[in-house]
């Protein structure tokens, strides 16, 4: 009878193992990503004390989570090159990175496979990261260099980049693929004219009016998914041109 639960019990375990790892890339971004980003939300509400204005003052949770490229230049809190793309500054900037990488995600883990789009969406992140301290470090100290390029001393969080880069790798794969801007439902575009357009529309406004927009990640991200799409066009060469057939406009 010990033996018999004992196998109901293992067997169970194991359904619930394999319905988990039915889960798509995709989703299993997506759920790591909320737990992270609304663990530092309580994080900080209980270690981050509001200063004049309702601003929050530097803390700990920020250097151990976020990335401030000003940190990576000294050498310090080096995996928030990867923490940071789990991190989002509040539930409206959480809400719409997850409902893009949703958006987006699907169609390209099924194009790639599960492996190969983790390792792309993490390497594009990182290495959008990483361009974001390089550029804020070397130009940013300038109020106009800050405004393009970032200050070494702003944090940064989000998986921008690493959607960026999605998006990237569909301007090379799939051209002619449609998009529509999130808040114009209705109007649809080719993915070579929307994305460029949106990556660098958002850049002037953001240096205009100094909106506290992370536009070198965006492009880091969105060069290294134009740098893969193009190995993956030239390597697979008819099977990409067996996708765009499929996605023709």
């Amino acid at each position: 009878m010990v033996n018999y639960y004992k196998r109901i019990g293992r067997a169970r375990r194991r359904n619930f193992l394999d319905r988990l790892g039915g889960f798509s890339a995709v989703t299993w971004l997506i759920i790591i990503t909320v737990l992270i980003s609304v663990l530092v939300f309580i994080l900080t509400g209980i270690y981050c004390v509001p200063v004049e204005g309702g601003v929050l003052e530097t803390c700990k949770v920020f250097d151990l989570f976020a990335l401030k490229p000003g940190n990576i230049l000294q050498g310090q809190y080096l995996w928030t090159l990867l923490t940071h793309m789990f991190v989002h500054g509040g539930i409206g900037h959480l809400l719409i990175n997850m409902f893009v990488l949703f958006s987006l995600g699907g169609l390209c883990e099924r194009i790639i496979g599960k492996k190969r789009f983790v390792w792309f969406y993490l390497i594009s992140g990182v290495f959008a990261g990483l361009l974001s301290v390089v550029l804020s470090g070397a130009f940013g100290l300038s109020d106009l260099g800050a405004r393009i390029f970032g200050s070494p001393e702003i944090f940064m969080v989000g998986a921008s980049g690493a959607i960026f880069a999605i998006a990237g790798l569909y301007v090379v794969l799939l051209p002619r693929l449609k998009f529509m801007i999130i808040f114009l439902p209705f109007f649809g575009f080719p993915g070579y004219i929307l994305i460029p357009a949106v990556l660098f529309g958002v850049w002037l406004l953001s240096v205009i009016f100094n909106w506290p927009v992370g536009n070198v990640a965006h492009f880091g991200g969105f060069l290294v998914g134009i740098v893969y799409g193009v190995y993956l066009r030239r390597k697979y060469k008819r099977k990409v041109k067996m996708l765009q057939r499929m996605f023709r406009a």
